[in-house]
Protein backbone atom coordinates (compact mmCIF):
# COMPACT_ATOMS: atom_id res chain seq x y z
CA UNK A 1 0.00 0.00 0.00
CA UNK A 2 1.38 3.44 -0.94
CA UNK A 3 1.71 5.67 2.11
CA UNK A 4 1.24 9.75 1.53
CA UNK A 5 2.73 12.68 3.12
CA UNK A 6 -0.17 13.16 6.43
CA UNK A 7 1.85 16.73 6.89
CA UNK A 8 -0.68 18.49 3.86
CA UNK A 9 -3.87 16.91 4.41
CA UNK A 10 -6.37 19.13 4.14
CA UNK A 11 -8.02 19.04 8.10
CA UNK A 12 -11.51 19.67 6.52
CA UNK A 13 -11.56 17.17 3.63
CA UNK A 14 -10.96 14.08 6.30
CA UNK A 15 -13.26 15.29 8.08
CA UNK A 16 -15.44 15.14 5.02
CA UNK A 17 -13.93 11.37 4.63
CA UNK A 18 -14.71 10.20 7.59
CA UNK A 19 -18.05 11.45 8.06
CA UNK A 20 -18.78 9.12 5.69
CA UNK A 21 -18.99 6.42 7.85
CA UNK A 22 -22.22 6.21 9.66
CA UNK A 23 -21.96 5.87 13.49
CA UNK A 24 -24.58 5.78 16.21
CA UNK A 25 -24.88 8.70 18.75
CA UNK A 26 -24.79 8.23 22.27
CA UNK A 27 -23.63 10.60 25.26
CA UNK A 28 -21.24 9.49 28.11
CA UNK A 29 -22.34 10.27 31.65
CA UNK A 30 -20.50 10.10 34.74
CA UNK A 31 -20.43 12.12 38.03
CA UNK A 32 -17.50 14.31 38.77
CA UNK A 33 -17.03 14.99 42.37
CA UNK A 34 -17.39 18.88 42.99
CA UNK A 35 -19.10 19.00 39.16
CA UNK A 36 -21.73 17.09 39.85
CA UNK A 37 -23.36 15.35 37.12
CA UNK A 38 -21.23 15.01 33.87
CA UNK A 39 -22.32 14.21 30.17
CA UNK A 40 -20.93 14.35 26.80
CA UNK A 41 -21.90 13.68 23.49
CA UNK A 42 -19.94 11.10 21.21
CA UNK A 43 -19.83 9.09 18.32
CA UNK A 44 -16.73 7.95 18.10
CA UNK A 45 -17.56 4.37 19.40
CA UNK A 46 -16.64 0.92 18.19
CA UNK A 47 -16.71 -2.60 19.88
CA UNK A 48 -13.31 -4.16 20.78
CA UNK A 49 -13.93 -7.39 22.36
CA UNK A 50 -16.11 -10.35 23.32
CA UNK A 51 -14.46 -12.00 25.87
CA UNK A 52 -14.24 -9.56 28.14
CA UNK A 53 -16.64 -7.53 26.75
CA UNK A 54 -14.42 -4.25 26.08
CA UNK A 55 -15.93 -1.09 24.12
CA UNK A 56 -13.53 1.87 22.68
CA UNK A 57 -14.20 5.57 22.51
CA UNK A 58 -12.58 9.28 21.94
CA UNK A 59 -12.48 12.35 24.29
CA UNK A 60 -10.76 14.66 22.63
CA UNK A 61 -8.58 16.95 24.84
CA UNK A 62 -10.53 20.53 23.86
CA UNK A 63 -13.84 19.12 26.29
CA UNK A 64 -14.23 21.46 29.83
CA UNK A 65 -14.25 17.87 31.42
CA UNK A 66 -11.53 15.87 29.44
CA UNK A 67 -9.88 15.82 33.39
CA UNK A 68 -12.37 14.32 34.98
CA UNK A 69 -13.30 12.15 31.94
CA UNK A 70 -10.19 10.91 32.18
CA UNK A 71 -9.95 10.49 35.80
CA UNK A 72 -13.39 8.38 36.12
CA UNK A 73 -13.22 4.96 36.65
CA UNK A 74 -17.04 3.99 35.94
CA UNK A 75 -19.36 5.54 33.64
CA UNK A 76 -22.19 5.35 31.68
CA UNK A 77 -22.46 5.20 27.52
CA UNK A 78 -25.79 6.29 26.88
CA UNK A 79 -27.17 5.32 23.30
CA UNK A 80 -29.79 7.69 22.06
CA UNK A 81 -33.29 7.29 20.12
CA UNK A 82 -33.50 8.91 16.95
CA UNK A 83 -36.06 11.47 18.54
CA UNK A 84 -33.11 12.86 20.34
CA UNK A 85 -31.28 14.99 18.70
CA UNK A 86 -32.04 18.17 20.36
CA UNK A 87 -30.71 15.68 23.68
CA UNK A 88 -27.59 15.00 21.78
CA UNK A 89 -27.08 18.84 20.86
CA UNK A 90 -27.12 19.64 24.59
CA UNK A 91 -24.59 17.67 24.93
CA UNK A 92 -22.74 18.81 22.72
CA UNK A 93 -22.33 22.20 24.11
CA UNK A 94 -19.64 23.55 26.69
CA UNK A 95 -20.71 25.02 30.07
CA UNK A 96 -23.51 24.64 32.28
CA UNK A 97 -26.87 23.69 32.20
CA UNK A 98 -26.20 20.56 29.61
CA UNK A 99 -28.43 18.80 32.57
CA UNK A 100 -31.94 21.27 32.51
CA UNK A 101 -34.75 19.66 31.53
CA UNK A 102 -33.31 15.72 31.29
CA UNK A 103 -34.52 12.54 33.32
CA UNK A 104 -32.17 10.66 34.81
CA UNK A 105 -31.75 8.19 37.42
CA UNK A 106 -29.40 6.53 39.16
CA UNK A 107 -27.40 3.19 37.69
CA UNK A 108 -26.06 0.67 39.71
CA UNK A 109 -22.64 1.66 39.12
CA UNK A 110 -23.43 5.77 40.71
CA UNK A 111 -23.90 6.95 36.69
CA UNK A 112 -26.65 8.17 35.65
CA UNK A 113 -28.96 6.80 32.87
CA UNK A 114 -30.62 9.33 30.90
CA UNK A 115 -34.42 8.18 30.33
CA UNK A 116 -35.82 7.44 27.92
CA UNK A 117 -32.68 6.03 25.63
CA UNK A 118 -31.89 3.41 23.09
CA UNK A 119 -30.24 1.43 25.51
CA UNK A 120 -26.95 1.88 28.16
CA UNK A 121 -23.68 0.16 28.62
CA UNK A 122 -22.72 0.32 32.06
CA UNK A 123 -18.91 0.55 32.40
CA UNK A 124 -15.62 0.17 34.19
CA UNK A 125 -12.66 2.39 32.30
CA UNK A 126 -10.00 -0.75 31.27
CA UNK A 127 -7.18 1.47 29.65
CA UNK A 128 -6.50 4.82 28.27
CA UNK A 129 -4.34 5.82 25.52
CA UNK A 130 -3.17 9.52 24.12
CA UNK A 131 -3.29 9.87 20.27
CA UNK A 132 -3.19 13.34 18.74
CA UNK A 133 -5.55 15.73 20.05
CA UNK A 134 -8.10 13.09 21.76
CA UNK A 135 -7.52 10.53 24.06
CA UNK A 136 -8.99 6.67 23.29
CA UNK A 137 -10.18 5.26 26.54
CA UNK A 138 -11.46 1.42 26.58
CA UNK A 139 -14.10 0.51 28.67
CA UNK A 140 -15.20 -3.36 30.40
CA UNK A 141 -19.04 -3.15 30.01
CA UNK A 142 -20.35 -4.54 33.61
CA UNK A 143 -24.56 -4.27 32.54
CA UNK A 144 -26.42 -3.91 30.01
CA UNK A 145 -29.90 -1.99 29.96
CA UNK A 146 -32.56 -2.06 27.70
CA UNK A 147 -33.65 1.34 26.31
CA UNK A 148 -36.75 -0.22 23.94
CA UNK A 149 -36.84 -0.99 20.14
CA UNK A 150 -37.31 2.66 19.15
CA UNK A 151 -34.56 3.85 16.45
CA UNK A 152 -31.13 4.50 17.38
CA UNK A 153 -29.83 8.26 16.54
CA UNK A 154 -27.44 8.17 13.46
CA UNK A 155 -24.88 10.57 12.34
CA UNK A 156 -23.55 10.71 8.75
CA UNK A 157 -22.04 13.47 6.57
CA UNK A 158 -22.12 16.15 9.26
CA UNK A 159 -25.88 15.73 9.86
CA UNK A 160 -28.61 13.29 12.11
CA UNK A 161 -30.11 10.39 9.51
CA UNK A 162 -32.53 8.22 10.03
CA UNK A 163 -33.06 4.45 9.36
CA UNK A 164 -34.57 3.79 6.05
Amino acid sequence: MASTDNSTLDPRAFRDAVGCFATGVMVMTCKGGAEGLIGVTMNSFSSVSLDPPLVSFCIAESLTEFETLLETEHFALNMLREDQQELSNQFAKTGPGKWKGVSYREASNAAPIIEPNHGVLLCTKHAQYECGDHYIVVARVNELVNGGDEPPLIFYRGKYRQLS
